[in-house]
């Protein structure tokens, strides 16, 4: 006959499960995704950094060994210039001395000692 009733229970507002779940996936990754890049960009920087150190250090350590070395080098460059001053007395002696000159010449610009406007310039006075 008469049969009691249930309790009624409240109605529960069913979530949606696979929304939601996703859209935190891809909020997630993204972000994920964007640390390691910055990470990884911060490490190439400091990558860079240490190079650019390293090379700046050499390029001091080598200006202070060549300011170092610099007075033992200071005197060759005048010396040579007393020998293209004392080639115009070389024509009076003859042609054979003129060219024994020029050979001298071009030994020292090869040697580095003469720029080639040095000796050309001096070519002219054993040539004129």
């Amino acid at each position: 006959m008469f049969r009691p009733m249930r309790p009624i229970r409240p109605v529960r507002a069913v979530r949606p499960v696979g929304r939601p779940l996703a859209r935190g996936l891809v909020v997630g990754g993204a972000a994920y995704a964007a640390g390691r890049a910055g990470a990884r960009r911060a490490a190439e920087e400091q990558d860079q950094d240490r190079a650019i150190a390293e090379l700046q250090a050499e390029q001091d350590r080598a200006a202070q060994q060549q300011a170092g070395q610099q007075p033992a080098y200071a005197p060759p460059p005048t010396a040579p210039a007393p020998a293209p001053a004392a080639a115009p007395a070389a024509p009076a002696a003859g042609g054979e001395d003129v060219a024994s000159k020029l050979a001298q010449l071009a030994q020292l610009v090869q040697q580095g000692l003469l720029t080639p406007e040095e000796f050309a310039a001096a070519k002219a006075r054993l040539l004129a």
